[in-house]
């Protein structure tokens, strides 16, 4: 559990379109075998600390005929921002993928004393 140890919660949520493969022949559309794809999401203003962030599919768009794997998480995540990262597997086609996410942490206050 994150307690968080003062008043000021920050939430920020945001929504991103991963990738469009289908549009130019991609590797998640045309490949086979393991794919990852990263994107870097920057928060519009620092946490205090790294804040919890969940992320999840809005939208996937797949090839029918074939097996339809994904594993969807956030890595590397710091004050200032996140990567959320995108995977798939054996002969799966991906057409495209939209992530939302949600960031819940503390802020900085006025108040805090910077010590150095």
């Amino acid at each position: 559990m994150q307690r968080l140890g003062n008043h000021e919660v920050g939430i920020e949520q945001g929504s991103q379109i991963l990738f469009s493969d289908y549009l130019d022949g991609g590797a998640m559309w045309t490949g086979e075998g393991p794919r990852e794809l990263r994107r870097l999401v920057d928060f519009s203003q620092p946490f205090r600390a790294p804040p919890a962030v969940q992320v999840s599919l809005s939208m996937w768009d797949v090839d029918q005929k074939h097996n339809g794997r994904m594993d969807l998480s956030a890595d590397m995540v710091t004050a200032e921002g996140f990567v959320i990262v995108f995977r798939t597997w054996g002969d799966s086609r991906v057409a495209r993928v939209r992530a939302d996410w949600l960031a819940i942490g503390a802020l900085g206050s006025e108040d805090d004393w910077e010590v150095e």
